[in-house]
């Protein structure tokens, strides 16, 4: 890990000095919208624009990338994205917002496939897990330093959009500055949405359902927290458990998925976040019981992207997972786009506890049809077969997922498989034949 500290810390400086200024604009555009009047389906409307432009980001970042270079779409999705995060206090109209959030989805995107490939091709086939693992940590840890920031200001200011856009700024000269040559990039051709059903529908359905949760968690939990009448530094303190539970939880869960079906433990997983989420339904009143709420939602449903590439993985061929991950992305987007304004429309009808009570929904939603598909086809599990170690690498914060990282992830998996198969095969060419009767 030291080694890949050493090699890739401009890289991996920039992303957690980006991640900072995501984290805190991500907070404020719910807090900030309440102040500027606007409505909770609206203030959905624009979480969910994010998506919007996260997904044609992921689609035209490649092709930008081909046309001109790593390098120069670095720095002209750094210069939108900085620019972009200082006029949300110029443009306080909702509609300019979901513009701008539109903007920013598909700058970020951009920014994301570019930074992945170059820590991809800089790392080796011995250190690529350990390098998107600090990369997703970096990650994780800027997010949460965000929602500290974004204690200590005033929301009704210009100071906490300032300060994202210093960050974001800086945040691109250790990237620009390195001395690290700039990769080739190649794009793979993704595998069509009925042969990716076909293989796996629990994958593909359990997928699109998770983006909606990931993105109501992301976009709306400031919102719920606003309306839930929490003081600045509640809010920041309780955004900020639903990605440290994810932290805390995202290796044991892994660790459990070598060992036993990833049907049972998606499914078991699932429910388990639902009854939590129930949980904050009822009682999420009481400050100390929503803060365990936080971390064990945010910490039960946030590896479940992850496993379910594994258990998808199961049903393909190493030569189709690279060419799924496209298609995994994609249905995960139209679950993203979909989850805030169904979050919005339900607060709007019930009040701040309709957050918990959708999240809950898509995750029962999640379990029941997981065991639907329990008895339609036998599980792919075997004990000695795969490894999960390659795939938490993926689950990155929800909306950073770029195909990038979940090909790079997809073909450690590859990597794995094909290393146990050839120990099968000589096991079996060095068993002796036994005796003829």
């Amino acid at each position: 890990m030291i080694h890949v500290i050493r090699s890739s810390w401009p890289l991996l400086l920039g992303m957690f000095l980006l991640q900072i200024g995501n984290g805190v604009q991500g907070s404020m555009m719910g807090v900030r919208g309440a102040i500027e009047g606007f409505s909770t389906f609206q203030i959905s409307l624009i979480a969910s624009a994010y998506f919007v432009g996260f997904l044609g980001g992921s689609r035209f970042a490649p092709v930008f990338i081909a046309k001109v270079g790593h390098v120069r779409v670095f720095a002209a999705l750094g210069s939108l994205i900085s620019a972009t995060l200082i006029s949300y206090p110029v443009l306080t109209d909702p509609y300019a917002w979901m513009v701008l959030r539109v903007v920013l989805g598909f700058s970020l995107s951009g920014v994301y496939v570019t930074a992945e490939s170059w820590l991809n091709d800089a790392s080796t086939n011995e250190t690529r897990g350990q390098s998107l693992s600090a990369y997703v940590l970096c990650q994780m840890v800027g997010l949460v330093a965000g929602q500290a920031i974004l204690s200590a200001g005033d929301p009704s200011g210009w100071l906490l959009f300032v300060i994202p856009s210093i960050l974001v700024s800086l945040s691109f000269a250790p990237i620009l500055l390195s001395v690290q040559p700039a990769p080739a990039f190649d794009t793979t051709r993704p595998m069509s949405l009925r042969q990716l059903y076909r293989s796996s529908p629990f994958g593909v359905v359990g997928m699109c359902l998770m983006g909606g949760v990931y993105a109501g968690q992301f976009g709306m939990a400031a919102v719920y927290a606003t309306e839930a009448g929490l003081s600045l530094q509640q809010l920041a303190a309780f955004a900020s458990t639903i990605f440290i539970g994810g932290i805390i939880l995202q290796y044991p869960i892994g660790w459990l998925s070598d060992r036993m079906d990833r049907r049972v433990l998606i499914v078991g997983s699932a429910a388990l976040a639902g009854l939590v989420c129930l949980v904050g339904l009822f009682f999420g009143h009481i400050y100390p019981v929503l803060i365990a709420v936080g971390v064990l939602s945010g910490g039960l449903s946030q590896p479940l992207y992850a496993l379910l590439i594994a258990y998808t993985n199961d049903y393909l061929e190493p030569q189709e997972m690279p060419a799924a991950s496209g298609g995994l992305l994609f249905v995960n987007g139209l679950g993203a786009i979909a989850g805030p304004p169904v979050v919005g429309l339900v607060m709007g009808q019930i009040g701040p506890q309709g957050f918990w009570l959708v999240l809950a929904a898509i995750l029962f939603a999640t379990s029941l049809y997981g065991l639907w598909r329990m008895t339609q086809r036998p599980s792919a599990y075997a004990a000695e077969e795969d490894s999960y170690d390659a795939v938490p690498y993926a689950n990155l914060l929800p909306g950073a997922a770029s195909p990038v990282a979940v090909e790079a992830a997809q073909e450690l998996y590859v990597e794995a498989a094909e290393t146990m198969a050839e120990e099968q095969q000589q096991d079996a060419d060095e068993e002796p034949l036994a005796p003829r009767p």
